[in-house]
């Protein structure tokens, strides 16, 4: 009789399958908190994202009284659909408990904060989105990140230079 196979821990990324990543989210913004939500979506929509066809550069989180909303993400439409097909830059509700839209809402009101997408991906079937609520950078910010990255691959090279002899 063959074993029954492990459930992954909760903590594990195994099963992880990414959709869409916003890659200039850390260039344009410093990411203060990270945040899981779940994603409400329709049946074409899940096929699309199995598919890989999400753009969410322009993407972000809107608070209203009935939750959280992810607003201007692109979800291509699914060819095979026909006439039941979604809208493309359709809003989707976001799942977050109520203190973690309590807090990220209140974060933003107050201090010029926003919340944005980083990526949307599969766990275990299902679809997540990783929020982070962010403050956007100035032109002067980019310039000391780009130094400071040259800097730490000037040194990464030196060391390893340096090992090889």
């Amino acid at each position: 009789m063959p074993k029954p196979e492990k459930k992954p821990e909760k903590g594990s990324k195994t099963g992880e399958q990414i959709v869409a990543q916003n890659r200039a989210a850390s260039y344009n913004f410093h990411l203060l908190d990270r945040f899981e939500a779940g994603l409400v979506l329709h049946g074409t929509e899940v096929k699309a994202l199995r598919e890989g066809k999400a753009n969410i550069r322009d993407a972000y989180v809107d608070f209203k009284p009935s939750g959280a909303w992810l607003v201007n993400a692109h979800i291509a439409q699914y060819l095979p659909g026909g006439p039941w097909n979604h809208e493309p830059l359709g809003s989707r509700k976001l799942l977050l408990h109520k203190n973690e839209i309590h807090k990220l809402s209140g974060r933003t009101q107050s201090k010029g904060l926003t919340v944005i997408p980083l990526r949307i991906y599969f766990r275990n079937g299902r679809a997540k989105v990783e929020i982070a609520l962010a403050q956007g950078k100035k032109s002067w910010d980019r310039r000391q990140d780009e130094r400071d990255k040259e800097a730490r691959r000037e040194t990464e090279k030196a060391m390893y230079n340096n090992r090889r002899r």
